[in-house]
């Protein structure tokens, strides 16, 4: 039987309810989805790699989808690392239509690079729409409460990042 396995990728720093929505939402599709957790974005990240690869592993673990996930970080291009794991697809989020310009060229690049890999777009969420990690990361840094936007081991995590209250 083949697997039909997925790939969902990002820098996750960290990973929000946003993101979570897009994981959950794509598993019914999939046999198997790879969270690729993005060494070399080019991005200055709060987390460490470790760090996110580490946040991610323990919130899904205590889910009941823990068997689907697999947690990995990655480096180089996607199509590469989407074509070593054996995926048929690439999971992408839109939140707006910025999202999807960018969103858009990089599947066709990735397209160009993987003609075998599709790539599957999912909404965001109307209630996360506007969540995104450098809003969650600012409003934290800022002393703000945004526990209910984020899995609480990563709430803990920004809470101690940024040595504040923890609201929970």
């Amino acid at each position: 039987m083949v697997q039909r396995i997925g790939i969902y990728a990002g820098t996750f720093d960290p990973i929000h309810n946003g993101h979570i929505s897009i994981i959950t939402r794509s598993l019914p599709l999939l046999d198997t989805l790879v969270i690729g957790v993005a060494d070399d974005t080019g991005k200055k990240t709060l987390f460490s790699l470790e760090e996110r690869v580490r946040l991610i592993r323990e919130y899904f673990q205590a889910t009941p989808h823990k068997n689907q996930i697999i947690v990995e970080p990655f480096e180089g291009l996607l199509a590469e690392f989407a074509q070593k794991k054996g995926a048929i697809a690439i999971v992408r989020g839109l939140r707006a239509i910025s999202d999807f310009d960018y969103e858009f060229q990089m599947a066709l690049m990735n397209r160009k690079l993987s003609p075998s890999i599709q790539t599957i777009f999912l909404m965001a969420d109307f209630h996360l729409m506007y969540v995104s990690s450098t809003n969650l990361k600012t409003v934290a840094s800022l002393g703000g409460n945004v526990a209910d936007l984020t899995p609480a081991n990563v709430w803990n995590a920004l809470c101690q990042k940024y040595q504040q209250k923890n609201y929970e």
